[in-house]
């Protein structure tokens, strides 16, 4: 069994791996980066650190998530599958209605049958109670050149 945090963009469920999840926190401001896409939301700190946050919402849709007081910038270890070596940095992430869990076996979730080569990081799906469940995977939320804007390589020494 495993433990997923739940949240909606629009009217469908979407579950994020709490094994991803290093922390959920409030909704926050955050500062701009010039020339980031939209669905950037900025930079914020915790603890001391630079974090970028991404709106879920807006990179699903193309329209920024609301302010609702059960929207949350939740933090997850992001790593991408081609950095596996890497150490994993946080990344934050707006979210809509983050605020519900779900255990059950990760392999209740079965493949969709549709190739989300436009949004790779659109998983299996699982049906419940809520309708279908789809499982995000953190590690393929960015696109390259977006992965590169916000976790920049340290220049060689």
């Amino acid at each position: 069994m495993a433990l997923f945090l739940l949240f909606r963009i629009g009217p469908d469920h979407y579950a994020l791996d709490t094994a991803e999840v290093a922390e959920v926190l409030p909704l926050g401001a955050t500062k701009q980066i010039p020339g980031a896409p939209a669905w950037v939301c900025g930079l914020m700190s915790r603890r001391g650190q630079p974090v970028p946050v991404i709106d879920i919402t807006g990179l699903a849709t193309g329209t920024p998530a609301a302010a609702r007081t059960s929207t949350r910038t939740v933090l997850v270890h992001y790593r991408r599958a081609q950095d596996a070596g890497a150490p994993a940095r946080l990344l934050g992430l707006r979210l809509e209605y983050a605020n519900e869990t779900l255990r059950c076996d990760p392999a209740s979730f079965v493949d969709g049958g549709i190739d989300p080569a436009h949004a790779r990081y659109l998983g299996p799906v699982r049906h419940d109670a809520r309708g279908l469940v789809q499982w995000v995977h953190v590690g393929a939320l960015l696109p390259d050149a977006v992965h590169a804007l916000l976790f920049p390589e340290a220049p060689p020494a």
